[in-house]
């Protein structure tokens, strides 16, 4: 019997627990984006983002890439070379796009590490503590 799965997902249970891997860390860093518009803005008494703003969009997408390399910071030290020339030829495959390469690493470092949630969650911590202040 054939998974269940969208049109536009793999069809393979590898390839779509890679893809399902790809959007969990997609959206947990997309919500670290927010939160830490959110709360900026909260303090400052200013309205909350909008979709149709394009600098409201170019700000998320800021956040979004300065979480991604702040992860690459604090994780990526401490791989064996192994992993580190898995994770560079992951980044390698992205492409060009900055943003892809970084949640290519991040997928990549999911695989690898069996605490890779636990360490993503500390960073979220240190990073949104950091941004409050």
């Amino acid at each position: 019997m054939p998974f269940r799965t969208g049109p536009d997902q793999p069809r393979d249970l590898l390839a779509l627990i890679e893809h399902e891997v790809r959007e969990r860390i997609a959206d947990a860093v997309d919500a670290v984006s927010l939160e830490v518009m959110v709360q900026r803005r909260r303090r400052q008494g200013l309205p909350g983002p909008v979709t149709e703003s394009a600098a409201d969009r170019a700000e998320f997408t800021a956040g979004v890439r300065a979480f991604l390399e702040r992860l690459g910071v604090e994780i990526l030290p401490a791989l064996a070379p192994d992993q580190q020339r898995l994770v560079a030829e992951a980044a390698t495959r992205a492409g060009a796009d900055v943003v892809a390469g970084l949640l290519a690493t991040q997928l990549t470092l999911a695989r690898e590490l069996p605490d890779y949630w636990q360490r993503f969650e500390a960073v979220r911590l240190a990073f949104t503590g950091e941004r409050r202040a």
